[in-house]
């Protein structure tokens, strides 16, 4: 099938690259140059494992091709596939007009017949208001909500649990089984309207989890229980099982989760629905958000001229996208307290324009510890394990690390240091 995937962030660099890889004919399409230009030499925007080598294969086969003129990505598109990055602010709020906008940007190159495939992270209504609008084009339309993971999202192009697919109209059907014939997912067909619902529902029953067991942890810390055993009774409850974000952690980061979130609330405000527990998740959040400040500023109370290490700066493990990440604000926020911070991260640019001029980075963890008298580790990188006790107590002023991921859990047991976790009992169980 020939294919168009249009939005080259990294749902439209997965989507293309994935889709070549099962074979077919893919042009991925994007308005920036650089991003373009870099694609076509086989290197993605943004880092996600095996990415690279993905569209490199599909260059040298001859399946995969980008560009950005909208007339040649379209003249023989059999379909086009809506990936485009809904852009969300400071306050989870997405921009979907500027999804809108890019779509009726390629609305004069679609012929008749194209297949438009939704997968853009869009409010419930948005599919079916499009259908409305181009009536009369000879399109057909349905919603695949996105169903990646950052740092596996390969794996889950190729091997879903399961996706979703919304149609207008079921005779649409049969027009999509020479795009899925080669993919060979497991499908959940349902309505435009239940499809883009049930992403909502999953990213709020997933931001609720998480939610909740931070707000348990914040709990926890005052009473003295361990939250990671109570964590462990839960898992162990039949009726929860152990795969549940039941994980103590940092706040809800990168926008995804919380946007559906604020979807779900405007919706209920629109139709005068109240949703009361959406409208708890995010004010639990917020205030989990500030649970990090809290325990630096304790740690750097009376200290002269402090230094902080910061250890992982990309939103999650994985990536190198700095979007929405609270390791940034955390940098932004100590540096507005005039706090020397040292900064290190195994994907992230060093010449990153988001970052803070003030904050030093970091050739290595370790190199980030020195003189150090805070520590916080930020994103859980697999690799800042190999941080041991020795090596902190020898590097920093004063050893004392803050994890609100429990990636460093073992430093708990270790003398001569203080270690910090979100639901940890003040001064160790």
């Amino acid at each position: 099938m020939r294919i168009a995937v249009c939005g080259l962030w990294h749902l439209g660099c997965v989507t293309a690259a994935g889709a070549a890889a099962a074979g077919h004919d893919v042009i991925g399409l994007d308005a920036d140059g650089g991003v373009v230009t870099g694609l076509r030499q086989g290197r993605a925007p943004i880092s996600e494992p095996g990415l690279d080598a993905q569209i490199a294969d599909g260059l040298a086969a001859g399946r995969l091709t980008f560009t950005t003129d909208p007339r040649a990505a379209l003249a023989d598109a059999e379909a086009l596939w809506i990936a485009f990055d809904t852009p969300v602010d400071d306050q989870d709020q997405a921009d979907v007009a500027a999804v809108r906008a890019q779509l009726e940007s390629l609305g004069p190159w679609l012929r008749p017949g194209t297949l438009v495939l939704v997968s853009s992270q869009v409010p419930v209504g948005f599919t079916r208001a499009l259908a409305a609008d181009w009536s009369g084009r000879g399109l057909a339309f349905a919603s695949l909500p996105e169903n990646l993971r950052l740092g596996r999202a390969l794996e889950c192009f190729a091997r879903p649990d399961r996706v979703v697919i919304g149609l207008e109209q079921d005779a649409d059907r049969a027009r999509l089984e020479p795009l899925l014939t080669a993919m060979r997912w497991p499908i959940e067909w349902m309505s435009l309207e239940s499809a883009e619902m049930t992403k909502h529902a999953l990213n709020a029953l997933l931001a609720t989890t998480v939610t909740f067991v931070n707000e348990l942890a914040r709990v926890c810390e005052s009473v003295g229980a361990d939250v990671k055993a109570v964590e462990r009774g839960l898992k162990s409850d039949a009726r929860i099982g152990a795969r549940p974000y039941l994980a103590p952690g940092g706040p809800l980061a990168g926008g995804t989760l919380a946007r559906d979130l604020r979807y779900l609330s405007a919706l209920g405000r629109t139709r005068s629905v109240g949703t009361p527990l959406v409208d708890g998740v995010l004010a639990s959040n917020a205030q989990h958000e500030g649970w990090v400040r809290r325990q630096v500023a304790h740690a750097l109370l009376g200290v002269t001229a402090p230094v902080a290490a910061v250890l992982g700066l990309a939103y999650k493990p994985g990536t190198s996208t700095l979007r929405r990440s609270s390791a940034l604000q955390l940098c932004r926020w100590l540096v507005e307290r005039s706090v020397s911070v040292r900064a290190h991260d195994p994907a992230v640019p060093t010449d990153s324009p988001e970052l803070p001029p003030q904050v030093e980075r970091a050739g290595s963890a370790a190199e980030a510890l020195d003189g150090a008298d805070v520590a916080v580790l930020a994103t859980a990188w697999p690799e800042y394990r190999a941080l041991g006790a020795d090596e902190i107590r020898r590097r920093m002023r004063r050893p004392l690390v803050i994890d609100q991921t429990w990636e460093l859990a073992a430093l708990a047991a270790a003398d001569g240091l203080t270690y910090v976790a979100p639901g940890r009992p003040l001064g160790g169980a």
